[in-house]
């Protein structure tokens, strides 16, 4: 099990119990389980051996881990792909009326040439064979990588992967997922500097209108194009089932923090549900990261949809109803005037739930996780419309120099309030503004005195229409 003992063992994040993890691979639902498959050297902390590991989950809170699914070999590293469920046996690896589970994935050979090859699984995900025609999409390419297979009704099975070097996207479609033929390349956009990484592909309905259907394709850079390391964006557009065509709005950044990447969704999700996971790090720092025996850990899991914000058609993001079920009792403020600052103490994991209106402060200010001249500052500038998230004196940022930063992205208030969701745990503190159209991910490594809660207006009042305080409890799994 976990020793969560350790002062940034998360409470409610998947972690691997030990060792390296980086990318979500092949996030699925199949028979009432969630499987996360991720990047993981089983033999060390730092990035290196690549293999798939894999855990389940029956609610996507509580994460069991399990041994390596799929794992290196001398002449074979494998990088990161999809899983789907083939329920109608197109690929001929099921058995019975039972649908089996196939895993398309990079395999890196020992030459550096990266190409695209099947394994499957007939037990539910426990064991997994390797496809002996592999590789099933070689390009002959030394930075083909990260295939994310769907199926579209009208195309069959749709495979979109990076070259990440030349910083596209390319689309191929298959009837059986071992022979797939071209369809299109998308991009390059950014600077030649960047890599671009780890696709997806999905419809989502615009405001919650299934006759207005909108694609989204995900793209991860390293570095992103702003300078602050590795990222995730986003474009929303058309697919016709042949090529991608993206909205005039441009390459959006998913996450405004310093640790979102890699993020990918669920394929086969109940009730069409649409659920992004992401590595909560950043390639800046990634192998430097002060945690033991373990290092990497997984965002929170987050529905998203597509909703009109200022006239844009945006991906919004919100923390899965499962995680209310961690849930214990804490308090409600009633409103109140905030005309000096106020403090209690929280014990992470916990979760605040903040509203704000009336602002004639210069800045609405939440420091959390403080203590000792430590501290991680929510700030709200009313006059600029920024959102800031600031771990420059969380505590333990000295491990590398890319660490300390103050990362903002621009919200604008509605109806004059601003609301926010703020997830903090032991090592890291997520925001979700404006019920999930903006959010900032980021890790910090704090000292376990760092627990006092401070709410201030600075230069000014504050009408605090929301004050919400619910302690979490750590789930039991993670770990073996």
């Amino acid at each position: 099990m976990n020793d969560r003992t350790d002062q940034c063992r998360p409470g409610f994040h998947f972690t691997p119990g030990r060792h390296w993890m980086n990318d979500p691979n092949g996030l699925v639902h199949h028979d009432g389980v969630y499987h996360l498959f991720f990047q993981h050297n089983p033999d060390g902390d730092v990035w290196g051996n690549m293999s798939w590991g894999h855990a389940t989950s029956p609610d996507l809170v509580h994460w069991t881990e399990h041994p390596v699914a799929i794992p290196y070999q001398d002449d074979e590293e494998i990088y990161s792909g999809s899983v789907v469920v083939d329920h109608h046996n197109t690929s001929g690896f099921g058995v019975g009326d039972e649908p089996v589970l196939v895993a398309i994935y990079t395999s890196v050979y020992a030459g550096g040439k990266q190409a695209q090859s099947l394994a499957h699984s007939t037990d539910g995900g426990a064991t997994w064979t390797k496809y002996e025609g592999n590789p099933v999409l070689d390009r002959d390419s030394k930075a083909f990588r990260d295939p994310k297979v769907s199926w579209h009704p009208k195309v069959g099975w749709v495979m979109v992967a990076a070259e990440a070097e030349a910083r596209e996207i390319v689309f191929y479609r298959s009837a059986d997922l071992r022979e797939w033929d071209y369809l299109s390349t998308f991009g390059p956009f950014e600077g030649p500097d960047s890599l671009w990484e780890c696709p997806d592909l999905f419809a989502l309905p615009v405001d919650g209108d299934p006759d207005r259907v909108a694609w989204v394709l995900v793209v991860s850079l390293n570095p992103d194009h702003a300078g602050n390391g590795s990222a995730t964006r986003y474009f929303v557009g058309d697919f016709d089932g042949v090529t991608f065509t993206p909205s005039a709005d441009g390459f959006r950044r998913l996450d405004w923090g310093r640790d979102l990447y890699a993020a990918v969704t669920f394929e086969n999700a109940p009730d069409s549900r649409r659920v992004l996971l992401g590595w909560m790090s950043n390639w800046d720092y990634a192998g430097s990261v002060p945690t033991s025996p373990w290092r990497g850990s997984m965002s929170l899991p987050r529905e998203l949809a597509l909703a009109t914000v200022g006239g844009v058609v945006t991906l919004v993001q919100r923390p899965v109803a499962e995680l209310d079920v961690l849930d214990q009792p804490g308090f409600s403020a009633l409103p109140f005037t905030l005309t000096t600052p106020r403090s209690f103490e929280a014990v992470p994991p916990y979760r605040l739930d903040l509203a704000v209106d009336e602002i004639s402060a210069d800045a609405v200010v939440l420091d959390v996780l403080s203590g000792a001249g430590h501290t991680t500052r929510v700030t709200y500038t009313p006059a600029t419309e920024r959102l800031t998230l600031d771990r420059t004196a969380s505590g333990g940022t000295d491990f590398h120099p890319a660490f300390p930063s103050a990362d903002s992205t621009t919200v604008p208030l509605r109806d004059g309030a601003l609301r926010l969701q703020v997830y903090v745990d032991r090592g890291s503190v997520e925001v979700f503004a404006q019920d999930g159209s903006a959010t900032l991910t980021s890790q910090v490594f704090t000292a376990p005195a760092d627990t006092t809660v401070t709410l201030a207006g600075s230069g000014g009042q504050v009408r605090v229409r929301t004050l919400d305080h619910r302690p979490l409890r750590d789930t039991p799994g993670g770990g073996v």
